[in-house]
């Protein structure tokens, strides 16, 4: 077994969502947002560090990471856990970030998540975005919102991920999954093939780049439903990116486009809870109806969080009032609140 073993049995033991192997330093986990250091672990010297992380590559692996100097993969040890991984190369040495990826795919319901969140997975077509930033909780909804379908429709679902992080077993639909770098070169490679091979859903884990953003609006425009991730700060912001990443004679088109397709945006973050032994979900949910997309249309999208916040009765919520009803409840400090409280909100 991997030296790493004993450090992949303590970060599953108290709930870890990451662990950091780096040159330097002893080993740490994040528990609940913190980083916490393994005390009794000595540091890790440059030798102790490249011992730890190269075992777990395989020799193909091995001689990419030493061209590319970064890589992404997914790691899965039986009877431990399945992790993401990301290896780099930096000043002190080699280091690496493991994210844990649960074994089983929670529910919506086990999520918490709000039931109008639901409404997404049954729309026939059209643009579904989930965002927040990095650790956010942003690929365990979307693998909720699949498995959603999964359970309850008889559909066809594609999902390109870098890496896969969730194992879907086929339910009532069948999945076929694709992971970046293992089963197709590129997300714009595996999108253009997937309008090809008769999906009534693809999930995107991750528009990066235009080219990937471009193709997962054609193919919501298409007839297909498309669920991905954006690193945004905001449902309108979400849309402000997508916009702001076309050369600006490209941007009314896509105005239009968006103002069509565009469904539903989800924003989340996850925030320490009262008692520190947690954390919850704030979220701001936009539905596109047509105030809204007429407001992409126009680019007056600096409107759109006062349609939000006077659309409650069509399932709409800003981060402003999930905070609130969070702290209402004695779920989370008044100090976390405003930690967390968009900025047009302050005050």
């Amino acid at each position: 077994m991997f030296k790493l073993e004993k450090i992949f049995r303590t970060a599953v033991q108290y709930h870890a969502s990451d662990i950091f192997i780096s040159t330097g330093v002893k080993p740490a986990l994040r528990i609940n947002g913190d980083i916490i250091k393994i005390e009794d672990h000595p540091p890790l010297t440059k030798k102790m560090a490249e011992e730890y992380l190269l075992e777990i590559l395989s020799p193909e692996q091995k001689k990419k990471f030493e061209q590319s100097l970064d890589m992404d993969f997914s790691l899965d040890i039986e009877t431990i856990a399945r992790f993401r991984v990301n290896m780099f190369v930096q000043r002190k040495g080699i280091s690496a970030a493991f994210r844990l990826i649960p074994e089983k795919v929670m529910t919506m319901d086990e999520l918490g998540l709000p039931i109008q969140m639901k409404r997404a997975t049954s729309f026939k077509n059209g643009l579904v975005i989930v965002t927040g930033p990095t650790g956010s909780g942003k690929t365990s909804t979307l693998a909720s919102m699949i498995n959603e379908i999964n359970r309850n429709q008889k559909k066809h679902i594609i999902t390109i991920e870098d890496p896969i992080e969730f194992v879907h077993q086929d339910n009532q639909s069948i999945i076929e999954q694709r992971e970046v770098g293992t089963h197709t070169h590129t997300f714009q490679k595996a999108l253009r093939a997937s309008v090809r091979e008769n999906p009534d859903v693809i999930m995107v884990g991750e528009m990066r780049d235009l080219e990937t953003i471009q193709m997962a609006i054609t193919a919501a425009e298409t007839g297909h439903l498309v669920f991905a991730t954006l690193h945004t700060m905001g449902c309108a912001d979400s849309i402000n990116r997508i916009i702001d990443s076309f050369p600006s004679n490209q941007q009314n088109q896509v105005r239009s486009q968006l103002a069509e397709s565009l469904k539903a945006v989800f924003w989340q973050t996850l925030i320490k809870t009262k008692d520190e032994k947690g954390r919850v979900a704030g979220l701001e949910m936009m539905f596109c109806n047509n105030a809204i997309a007429n407001m992409i249309r126009k680019g007056t999208t600096h409107q759109i969080n006062s349609v939000i916040e006077t659309s409650t009765k069509e399932g709409m919520q800003t981060m402003k009032k999930s905070l609130t009803d969070l702290l209402q409840a004695g779920l989370i400090t008044e100090e976390n609140a405003l930690l967390n409280m968009p900025k047009e909100f302050e005050g």
